[in-house]
């Protein structure tokens, strides 16, 4: 397959990934990412008492806008992706493999763990500072494709972004949008960071099958984590920071 070709379709999906990143960072329909910089008042009402107890515990898991993420460094920033969203997403990887061996021979297990990866290593990416959209697919072709591609022939026209929409499945609809823009790449998907053998193997195994499935994507996620944050460091040199706004960024300017 050209690296054109590869190189396409990893664009359409940085142009799906990116957005629904900013949304995550952004959006505060009921306003409880606000209230976890609020003090609570004497005064306050029932309702306000309920409404700080969301946000409290929206707070202890350090959610992208809430005071807890604003305490994050970084690492702790990129870290969180996997931990959290990559493990959110790795559910919906692993849940064909309760079905056992027959589910694990269809392609839609390695289509959903690449698009699954493709999101954390983008919002890796932009944790650490690297906004520019070439960068993203250069990143993914290099760890999920083991390709070092060249982007000068690249068609602009891939670029444009659709409108999102926002919500607790966000995430969820866009991994799956992502893993059908990958279907004219499917010769590729073989190549990303997969379980170890011997997790593969219990996934064969009806029912436990889908705990070893999880189990195994998630520390492929891992794997998948620290090659970007190496690549990443490798060509600090070569990247932009233009383009698509990082979390923090977002975060910011979402309070003023």
């Amino acid at each position: 397959m050209e690296d054109r070709t590869v190189a396409a379709a990893l664009t359409r999906a940085v142009a799906i990934i990116d957005p629904v990143l900013d949304i995550l960072g952004t959006r505060d329909p009921v306003g409880l990412k606000a209230r976890t910089f609020r003090t609570p008042a004497a005064d306050d009402t029932v309702v306000d008492k309920a409404f700080d107890a969301l946000a409290w515990a929206l707070n202890a898991t350090d959610f992208p806008g809430t005071r807890g993420w604003q305490e994050l460094g970084a690492d702790a920033r990129s870290q969180w992706w996997v931990a959290r969203i990559g493990a959110l997403n790795t559910v919906a990887v692993a849940f064909p493999g309760v079905f056992g061996v027959l589910v694990n021979r269809l392609p839609l297990q390695d289509l959903l763990g690449f698009a699954n990866q493709a999101m954390v290593l983008v919002a890796v990416a932009r944790e650490s500072g690297v906004t520019d959209r070439e960068t993203h697919v250069r990143l993914l072709a290099f760890v999920l494709c083991e390709r070092d591609i060249d982007l000068s022939e690249r068609d602009a026209a891939q670029d444009k972004e659709r409108p999102r929409g926002s919500g607790p499945f966000a995430l969820l609809r866009a991994m799956w949008d992502v893993a059908a823009v990958l279907r004219d790449v499917s010769g590729e998907l073989a190549k990303r960071p997969h379980s170890r053998l011997p997790f593969r193997v219990i996934s064969a195994i009806p029912v436990v099958g889908g705990l070893a499935s999880f189990v195994g994507e998630r520390e492929a996620l891992s794997r998948a984590a620290k090659q970007g944050r190496r690549w990443i460091a490798d060509h600090a040199a070569e990247t932009k920071h233009v383009g698509p706004r990082t979390t923090s960024d977002a975060d910011a300017s979402s309070r003023k």
